[in-house]
């Protein structure tokens, strides 16, 4: 399977030839093409046409991060895949507000039950969960009941608010307290490990989408608009619960990720490059992992688990299978 590069270092990219290499401070590293999926870029790194042009045949994506490790981009290739039947069958499913209705509520469906399943490993383990369990499956029987999409935001929002009251009682460690969810900047040491999880998420699945016939600016829970993509957050929604939180919960409850590994400016917090780095290794060990698949009977990793999201999302489209969301089973 290809892999992800990441590059934290300042420097540039280049082409030499049917190769791809990056030139830094600690000299010239070069990139496997035909086993790179996409090129993470969080340092200050400089590129040309030469190289666009190279990368776009190649079919790798890149995706670029800002000094606080929040994604602020995407060169997107030209999609080889690109689909006008799709294209117009998502268009079809967004305007008909039924349709679409339908797709939001069992992605908010997915993201709830995958809460849950979170709420219910960490309660069977011994955590005082009782309470926000209960508060949360009353939120979510309201789901299918919704009309609308903003009715069933609210109710995801909620949903939400009281999962991230648990993250306390899950962790219990001091300098690792929610308080608020709070982003660009975030306030805190847990809500810059849950921004910069989410962003790693958001363009997982983004190249993910770049694979199959669908068109990411076409989302159903988030509003299409001018501005970005969109069925990536939509997505993300089901997987940020069972892949992201629990790659947080294991750097701090592990202490792989400390309260020194912060800094503070003007804007906000970040988080130091070292931790960056070791939280993507268990975010790519995350990944990896392979679940036993209840519909095809062999063992999956997280990492296709998305890709084939995408394609029942797909044949829904198409009118060839109703669309339900993943739903972890420990």
């Amino acid at each position: 399977m290809k892999k992800p590069v990441y590059i934290f270092s300042d420097g540039e990219l280049h082409r030499k030839d049917n190769t791809l290499y990056f030139e830094g401070e600690n000299g010239r590293k070069f990139i496997p093409v035909e086993n790179t999926s996409e090129i993470m870029i969080f340092g200050e790194v400089s590129l040309n046409k030469r190289f666009l042009e190279f990368i776009s045949q190649s079919e790798i994506i890149l995706h670029f991060f800002n000094h606080y490790g929040y994604y602020v981009g995407s060169f997107y290739p030209r999609e080889h895949l690109n689909s006008g039947y799709m294209i117009l069958k998502q268009a079809e499913y967004y305007i008909d507000e039924k349709k679409r209705l339908y797709i939001a509520q069992k992605f908010v469906e997915g993201a709830y039950r995958n809460i849950r399943q979170v709420l219910k490993y960490y309660q069977n383990r011994g955590k005082n969960l009782d309470d926000i369990i209960y508060a949360i499956e009353r939120l979510g029987d309201l789901i299918d009941g919704t009309s609308d999409i903003n009715e069933l935001m609210a109710i995801e929002g909620n949903i939400r608010e009281y999962y991230y009251k648990s993250f306390d009682e899950i962790l219990g460690n001091s300098d690792f307290e929610f308080d608020v969810r709070s982003k660009r900047p975030p306030k805190n040491s847990l809500n810059v490990l849950i921004s910069f999880g989410n962003s790693l998420m958001y363009t997982k699945v983004l190249s993910e989408v770049y694979k199959t016939h669908l068109d990411p600016r076409i989302g159903y829970l988030h509003s299409t608009n001018f501005r970005r993509f969109t069925l990536n957050l939509d997505v993300s929604e089901i997987f940020k619960p069972i892949v992201v939180d629990r790659v947080i919960f294991t750097v701090v409850g592990k202490s792989i990720i400390k309260k020194d590994d912060f800094d503070g400016d003007a804007e906000g917090l970040l988080l130091k490059d070292r931790a960056k780095m070791a939280f993507i290794e268990e975010y790519e060990d995350k990944l990896k992992t392979t679940i036993k698949h209840r519909t095809l009977g062999n063992n999956v990793s997280y990492h296709r688990l998305i890709r084939l999201e995408l394609y029942k999302l797909e044949k829904h489209l198409m009118g060839e299978e109703e669309y339900q969301p993943f739903v972890a089973q420990w």
